[in-house]
């Protein structure tokens, strides 16, 4: 399911390798993390869980959309951008491994000697949601898995806090056919229920659309059994 384009942002913890730079290379240093982990549960983002999927950054890298790398996401602590080829970004079996050549400015230094005491200690990408996916864990919670995202930019971060979770609940909201509002008071099971409804039906239409009767007929079966559950 594509989503509207806000922005939002998710922390990862990690380390957070600094390195001197090369005596000819204009920088300060170089600073080097993973703004995202593939397949790794996050924390409960007030309602669900997420992960993202291996290839979600697979068009935007292709693509080779400008990508910022600032200091706590904030506008007027830059420090590289790929246009200028001062920001590396790329994707491994891993998650995103970026590299950025700190600056030699007021928040370069900063940032070099936060991360050689070992104070900068995270990593953070902001994005925007092109195409997820829900279901729910083994344990029932719902998942949200980013399928697709366009990364906005990728920073070092000294708070690890999840922020920014309003699109994910409202793409919940929209699955499972809860007002946003209810989400918090609505309780886990049904919230589960819809999402394992949601499921078979998209299923059954994908079987029907293959021409698949045999399966068409287990998956509609399924989807009367969910709906004797609720």
């Amino acid at each position: 399911m594509s989503r509207d384009f806000e922005s939002e942002v998710r922390t990862y913890s990690g380390s957070v390798a600094y390195r001197d730079a090369a005596a000819d290379s204009g920088s300060i240093g170089l600073l080097a993390g993973y703004a995202a982990m593939y397949e790794r549960l996050s924390q409960n983002l007030g309602g669900f869980v997420e992960k993202v999927a291996h290839g979600a950054f697979a068009q935007t890298l292709a693509d080779n959309n400008p990508v910022l790398a600032r200091y706590n996401h904030d506008d007027n602590q830059l420090l590289g951008t790929t246009e200028a080829e001062t920001l590396r970004v790329a994707s491994d079996d891993t998650g995103l491994p970026y590299e950025v050549d700190l600056p030699d400015t007021s928040v370069g230094r900063d940032v070099a000697v936060l991360a050689k005491r070992g104070d900068v200690r995270y990593s953070s990408f902001a994005f925007r949601t092109l195409e997820d996916s829900w279901s729910v864990t083994d344990q029932g919670f719902p998942l949200r898995t980013l399928v697709k995202v366009q990364l906005v930019d990728v920073a070092p971060v000294n708070n690890p806090a999840y922020r920014d979770t309003s699109v994910g609940m409202r793409s919940l909201a929209e699955r499972t056919g809860i007002d946003p509002a209810d989400l918090t008071t609505v309780g886990v099971e049904e919230i589960r229920a819809r999402l394992l409804k949601d499921a078979a039906q998209r299923a059954e239409q994908d079987a029907e659309d293959l021409g698949d009767t045999r399966s068409l007929m287990g998956l509609r079966k399924r989807s009367l059994d969910l709906d004797a559950l609720r």
